[in-house]
């Protein structure tokens, strides 16, 4: 696959590019710079294309994010008293 090919892209993924591209372009943007924008932004969001194996999504850093909010809030509550 060439580079800047886009049939790897869902459907989805092509017409939130779209829709960012245009946003930019109203906005007062380059044409080119919008496209660059908007592909950067769905590669941000979604990691790029869409391939075969399924992407595994970050579980674990929301578990360690979950515990750790919970031990400053009671750090918290027993300085107040």
């Amino acid at each position: 696959m060439p580079r800047g090919d886009k049939s790897s892209y869902s459907t989805k993924q092509k017409r939130q590019a779209r829709h960012i591209e245009e946003s930019y372009e109203d906005r007062g943007s380059g044409t080119k710079k919008a496209e660059r924008i908007a592909w950067a932004t769905v590669n941000k969001q979604d990691g790029g294309g869409r391939g075969k194996s399924p992407r595994r999504k970050g579980s674990s850093a929301k578990s360690s994010t979950r515990s750790t909010s919970r031990a400053g809030s009671r750090r918290s509550a027993s300085r107040s008293r």
